[in-house]
């Protein structure tokens, strides 16, 4: 599957990023993980950091799949409101929920603090604009039911927007203990610093296919075997490819990053920008001044038309930011599109499923996907363990409750 195609940003901050071998023998170990993206990244570091001898596999190069094409928009808050979640699965999932995603946040910031290479981790605030006035009291509401169950919410209105921002914007949620990153070089740094604790790291090594025993695993890959005890599948959107997940379903995004601006004092503390329209635009800033944005969510578009539509949806996210910050020598430098899975439900999948023994998934879908796939390397890696943690059956592959489609409102 081709998951991203443009030209992506991030490569171009880490000119010298480490590499790997290609896997060329037999090897064992206790977990195997599948994958060298995010999810992969989280799980690696979280196993080596409890000892557990483990081996990754990455088919192209660590970083160069869906993590490539990330904004690097961090929230604890999601794509479907705690108001919808609770509604949706009862007061104890939804809140539950979002409990992680807020500790999630608090663990990713703690592991950039702990790498060598700097993933340009900056905590930030966020503003979820209304896109509409009615969508006003939905937003009101939302900010509510985060304050009662202790989230950092506040709700803006159009005066105290007026106030901060030269923004006209009826309302907006504001959120605290957000982030932005830089997903290619956290992947990266996550990675360096797990083969620094002993997990071997195999790039361009694919898996063709996998025995399942009744002892553990043996994945083949062109240049030798593995034999694990447990396997974490941290494939991504790829991951449909080897099942298929009924609640799951792929889209396309485009994201554009500009050249560098000389001033960026009109937008407020740099503050993480979201609309409540769906499909959403979302926006934030670089380090070096440059305004990354992104949305434009669509139907996967056939390989023919997807160098028009990447053109075309990047045209459209310039307009966006140009309404919000009509700013001079705004001009688009990157611009990529990129396969995006989300769940039906709005919760991400993770955790074993029946057809593959001594196996577990980390399928981060969603908005939030870095977010989530903290939350699923946590879980898992109690799992591979034997730490008991219940937090798992909230997001079971099996899952057969059909609430309405995900959604933020």
């Amino acid at each position: 599957m081709e998951l991203v195609y443009g030209t992506p940003f991030w490569p171009s901050t880490m000119t010298d990023a480490p590499t790997y071998p290609v896997l060329q023998t037999d090897l064992t170990c206790d977990c195997l993980i599948i994958g060298g993206g995010m999810g992969g990244a989280l799980a690696s570091r979280l196993l080596a950091d409890q000892g557990v001898d483990t081996v990754v596999i990455e088919k192209r190069n660590i970083a160069h799949g869906s993590s490539l094409a990330s904004a690097g928009l961090l929230q604890n808050t999601n794509d479907k409101t705690l108001t919808s979640c609770i509604h949706t699965f009862g007061e104890y999932t939804g809140v539950r929920f979002y409990e992680l995603c807020r500790d999630a946040m608090a663990q990713l910031e703690r592991l950039a603090g702990t790498l060598d290479t700097d993933p340009c981790f900056i905590p930030r605030n966020s503003l979820r604009f209304a896109s509409s006035q009615e969508d006003i009291h939905i937003l009101e509401k939302e900010a509510r039911t985060l304050q009662r169950y202790g989230f950092d919410a506040a709700f803006w209105d159009a005066g105290l927007i007026n106030k901060h921002l030269s923004i006209s914007k009826p309302a907006a949620l504001l959120t605290r203990g957000d982030a932005e990153v830089n997903p290619f070089r956290f992947v990266h740094g996550l990675f360096h610093s797990a083969a620094k604790k002993g997990v071997r790291i195999f790039e361009k090594t694919a898996m063709i296919h996998c025995d399942f025993l009744k002892d553990g695993v043996l994945c083949h890959t062109p240049g030798g075997r593995i034999h694990a005890r447990k396997v974490i599948f941290a494939t991504g959107y790829e991951t449909q490819s080897i099942k298929k997940d009924q609640t799951a379903y792929l889209q396309t995004s485009y994201v554009i990053v500009t050249k560098p601006l000389p001033d960026l004092s009109s937008w407020y503390d740099r503050y993480l920008i979201w609309e409540s329209a769906l499909p959403y635009t979302y926006m934030r800033t670089t380090m070096d001044g440059r305004i990354v944005a992104g949305g434009m969510d669509e139907d996967l578009p056939r390989k023919d038309q997807r160098e028009h539509r990447a053109k075309h949806c990047g045209e459209q996210l310039l307009k966006k930011v140009r309404a919000y910050f009509p700013l001079p020598d705004l001009e688009v430098d990157f611009t990529w599109g990129a396969v995006f899975g989300n769940t039906h439900d709005g919760l991400p999948l993770i955790g074993p499923h029946p057809e593959f023994p001594h196996s577990y998934f980390l399928e981060g879908y969603g908005g939030n996907g870095t977010v989530y796939s903290m939350i699923a390397a946590s879980i898992l890696a109690d799992a591979v363990t034997g730490t008991p943690n219940g937090d798992m059956e909230l997001f079971s592959l099996t899952r057969t409750n059909k609430p309405s489609p995900a959604s933020w409102k």
